[in-house]
Parts: C-alpha cells; sequence; structure tokens
C-alpha cells in the first residue's frame, strides 16, 4: 500500500491560531447573509466529526482481527509469544495508570474557562450523566451483557464498541484456528478493509486542519481565550505522563529487570525517535525503528523482526496514556464524575483500543472516539483538544515507538542474549 504524503504540522498549526483568533472576534452572534458565523462552525464541525466516527467500527474491528489471526496461527509463537504479550501489557498499562493518575490529580477539564453548551447542546447533559452512571459496580451485570451482545450485526450498527471488540478478539482467534485456506480468504478480506480504512483515515486526514479550525473556532467563540487556560493543563497534564513514563518506567526496566544502560538504549534509538517526532507515524518510522534495535541496540533479528512489527499495532502506550488523559479530559469538562469502576473500564478500554490505533497521524483521535462513544460522552467533545493534537501526536508516536524498542530489549535479554547494548554495539 503506497504511503500518502505527509501533510506539514504548520497548516494545522496556523489553523489553530485563526481559529482561536477569528473565534474571539466573530463570538456567537456574527454572521453574513442571515447566517451566523458560529452555524458555520458547528456545521463543518459537524461534518468532520461524522467523517471521523465513519471509520471507527470497521477500522477498529479489522484491525483486531487480523492481528490475532496472524499471532494466533503462528505455532512457534509459543512461550515467546506469552513473554512479548506481557511486556506490551505492562508497558502500556503502566503508561494508562501514569497517565489516570496524573488526570486525576491535575483534573485539567475541572478549571473555569470551558462552557460545555459550546461542543454539545445542555439539555444532553443529562442523558451524559444518567449513561455514564450506568457504568457504576450496580450494574456489572449490564456490563458483561453489552459486551457479549446477542446480535452482532446491531452492535455493529449500532457502534457498540465494548461488544465490536470483544467480539473481534474472539473472531480473529477462531479465524486461526480453522482451515488455512479458508482462514487466508478471511484474513485477506479483513486485512483489505483495514487497508481500505486506512485509506479513507488518510482521505479525512487532508481535511485535518480545516476541520481543526471549525472546531476550536466554535470553542473559541463562546468561550473566548479563557478556555486556553484549561486546554494548558490538558497539555502538560499528557506530557507530564509521557515523559515521566519515557525517562522513569521505562528505564528503571531497562537497568533493573534488563539490567543494560537506559542512557546507551536512548542513544542506540536517536535516529528512530527524531523520525517519529517529525513523521508522527510508528509504521512509517519502522524500518528505521528495526535497524536501530537490531544494528545499534544489538537484538537479534529473531526477536527484532517479531517484536517490532507487532509492538507498532499493539504496543502504544503512549496513545494509550493520551486516549484515557483525552477521555477523562471530556468528562471532567461536562462535570461528570467517574467513578472507580468506571475508570478501571477506561483502563480496559484504552488497553484495548490502543491495539487497534493505526500507526499514522491522528490516528488516536479515532481510539478516543470510541471510549466517548462507549460512555456516551459527546464525540464532539475532542473539539476541546483538537488544538494541541498535533504536537502531542508527535511526542505520543515518539513514546510508541521508543516502548517498543524497550519491549525488544526486555525480551531479548529474558531470551539469553549476550549483545545486547553492549559498548560496541553502535557507533
Amino acid at each position: 500500500m503506497k504511503t500518502p504524503k505527509k501533510q506539514s504540522p504548520w497548516m494545522i498549526i496556523i489553523a489553530i491560531v485563526l481559529a482561536f483568533i477569528i473565534g474571539k472576534i466573530t463570538g456567537t452572534q456574527a454572521g453574513i447573509f442571515g447566517m451566523t458565523f458560529y452555524s458555520f462552525y458547528d456545521f463543518f464541525g459537524q461534518l468532520f466529526i461524522n467523517a471521523l466516527t465513519l471509520v471507527v467500527v470497521p477500522l477498529v474491528s479489522s484491525a483486531i482481527i487480523t492481528g490475532i489471526a496472524r499471532i494466533g496461527g503462528d505455532e512457534s509463537f509459543g512461550r515467546l509469544g506469552l513473554k512479548i504479550f506481557g511486556f506490551y501489557v505492562i508497558t502500556t498499562l503502566s503508561a494508562v495508570l501514569l497517565g489516570l493518575f496524573f488526570v486525576n490529580i491535575i483534573k485539567p477539564g475541572l478549571s473555569h474557562g470551558i462552557d460545555v453548551t459550546a461542543v454539545t447542546g445542555s439539555g444532553s447533559l443529562s442523558a451524559v450523566q444518567e449513561k455514564i452512571s450506568s457504568h457504576g459496580v450496580d450494574s456489572f451485570a449490564h456490563l458483561i451483557h453489552s459486551i457479549i451482545p446477542s446480535n452482532i450485526f446491531h452492535a455493529f450498527s449500532a457502534g457498540d464498541m465494548l461488544a465490536v471488540i470483544f467480539f473481534s478478539l474472539l473472531f480473529g482467534y477462531s479465524l486461526s484456528k480453522i482451515a488455512f485456506e479458508p482462514s487466508h480468504i478471511v484474513q485477506n478480506f479483513f486485512q483489505g478493509i483495514f487497508q481500505a480504512m486506512i485509506r479513507i483515515t488518510h482521505m479525512i486526514m487532508k481535511v485535518l486542519p480545516f476541520g481543526v479550525f471549525c472546531l476550536v473556532a466554535k470553542v473559541a467563540a463562546t468561550t473566548g481565550f479563557e478556555s486556553l487556560y484549561s486546554l494548558a493543563l490538558f497539555f502538560s497534564t499528557v506530557i507530564l505522563g509521557l515523559l515521566l513514563f519515557t525517562c522513569l518506567l521505562l528505564p528503571l526496566l531497562l537497568k533493573f529487570v534488563a539490567k543494560v544502560s537506559p542512557l546507551r538504549h536512548f542513544k542506540a534509538m536517536a535516529p528512530a525517535l527524531i523520525t517519529a517526532f517529525s513523521t508522527s507515524s510508528s509504521s512509517a518510522t519502522l524500518p528505521i525503528t528495526i535497524d536501530c534495535v537490531e544494528k545499534r541496540a544489538g537484538v537479534s533479528n529473531r526477536i527484532c523482526s517479531l517484536v517490532v512489527p507487532l509492538g507498532t499495532s499493539l504496543n502504544m502506550s503512549g496513545s494509550a496514556l493520551y486516549e484515557v488523559v483525552a477521555a477523562m479530559f471530556v468528562a471532567q469538562v461536562y462535570g461528570i464524575e467517574i467513578t472507580l469502576s468506571s475508570q478501571i473500564i477506561f483502563v480496559l478500554l484504552a488497553l484495548l483500543t490502543s491495539m487497534g490505533v493505526a500507526g499514522i497521524p491522528a490516528a488516536s483521535l479515532v481510539a478516543v472516539v470510541v471510549i466517548l462513544k462507549v460512555f456516551g460522552l459527546p464525540v464532539e467533545g475532542i473539539g476541546l483538544f483538537l488544538a494541541v493534537d498535533r504536537i502531542l501526536d508527535m511526542c505520543r508516536t515518539t513514546v510508541n515507538v521508543f516502548s517498543d524498542s524497550c519491549c525488544a530489549v526486555l525480551v531479548a535479554k529474558s531470551e539469553g542474549e549476550k549483545n545486547v547494548l553492549k559498548k560496541d554495539s553502535f557507533a
């Protein structure tokens, strides 16, 4: 599949700046030819949201089915596969819990300055509260019923993401256990769906600057520059979580579990990290990541060729952290109290949806939409943080790539490899 041309981040940055200025100037009343500018922002912003939501179910489902079917059918996976998934879960879960900790401590969405009517009507707030409360401990049985639906086609059409994810995991695993020929045909079918959804996503991303402009201008028209304070807190929360995960938790695993030098690993991965930051795409960075892990970090081709490509699809630690912070931020803005049991579901969803995130720019927005839909929060809520998403996308992609490389080192050392991160591993 041909890689689309990379979009310049400057177009998005310019769109954000213009949105704040023009939105503040026009407000909610100014207009032309009998139509307010605010209604223009609302109309086209909603179209952009609809376009993003359009790909959610087929993209996540096809990604999970093809990934699980490919892994489950590899009979040689065995013990090595358990190690790989073990480290994936440890790193991603650590990132999610870290993000959840900081968003609960800093509470960026509770600061004054954002009017929730900027993204949805106030009349829907009671419905949002009711939906959130339905995820409490008392409705655990209802939650299980929603995960295992009686009609999967209804779940797909209704966008019931818990049911879609569960069915996709079950279907992908079962697909790997049937005869090769029918399994291969069906896997190719879903791989085709996945690639088509990626292509549609790229098409949507071409109008990302315009979509960002409309959504940000809509918020700015209502709240003005006061919303920047909450936005700055959200940005700081995500950055703080990513920094602590990358500079403390992962190095601790390298130092005390793999027993290698974290600083040496940072140096070995420098080319891949720079590429990841500039492209915002772990898929585009994959060849360089493999080269750095194998040639510079000294991990064998046997481990590297398995862990790194698989991690590009399944080990999105930075994205998972971002997703849970973004979803909690939207809930906080709406004044919705998220109980402990609901936060556990947030964590599980972030783990699962991060596995279905494509390694392309802005793909985490799709995963955030999934979480918001599950909890009944307005999908329009992503307009609250889109202004800083591009920069955070660059940061979380860098973290994703570094986390993959750390998992490769951890697996290699657990397999007894001796040449990992030796002084002569790279120049």
